[in-house]
């Protein structure tokens, strides 16, 4: 049995949830946002909570898509209610972030600026080399992120480029350093 897709999710006060056949919708405060259900995965609302289960228990591929989609609700649920964020921060000499419109302006030592489309549900804030991507989309918000990094990664011997704020970049010591060893 799954440990994740056996537990009920509690809908809090003020949060909408609708069943079809396929379909989960959840209205929130912030908004609102559908999932698609695979055919194998049940999904039924009793006494303010939503019970996840599938049609056999012994089929591994099932119980795989039992904690997903347990997960993939219980996310939509938290994202119309609080949402997501995610902080990244641009170091470097010069790479500067500016926020025009929906596009982030980006320099990032590169002959050109590079203007980075946001997605539609997604905000951008931008406070000195600080950007904080926020969404109710979980997985929007991610996406946008890694997207956002992979413009210009985090060099492992300067350490410049785009991070997240908690990442800990681990520096190589480089050719010099090698030298001076030997």
């Amino acid at each position: 049995m799954s440990r994740i897709g056996k537990k009920p999710i509690e809908i809090p006060s003020g949060v909408e949830v609708k069943l079809t056949a396929d379909l989960v919708s959840v209205k929130g405060p912030k908004g609102e946002l559908s999932q698609k259900i695979h055919p194998d995965v049940k999904v039924e609302n009793k006494d303010n909570h939503i019970l996840v289960n599938i049609i056999n228990v012994n089929d591994v591929d099932q119980r795989a898509l039992w904690g997903l989609f347990a997960r993939l609700i219980e996310n939509m649920i938290i994202g119309v209610t609080k949402g997501y964020e995610k902080k990244m921060e641009v170091v470097g000499v010069g790479f500067r972030v500016a926020l025009a419109g929906n596009k982030l302006v980006l320099n990032l030592g590169f002959s050109h600026q590079v203007e980075f489309l946001l997605p539609t549900g997604i905000k951008a804030e931008v406070e000195k080399n600080i950007i904080t991507i926020s969404g109710i989309d979980k997985q929007l918000v991610g996406e946008t992120a890694a997207r956002l990094r992979r413009l210009k990664k985090p060099d492992v011997y300067k350490g410049k480029g785009i991070k997240y704020l908690e990442e800990i970049i681990k520096k190589k010591p480089g050719k010099a350093a090698a030298k001076a060893a030997a």
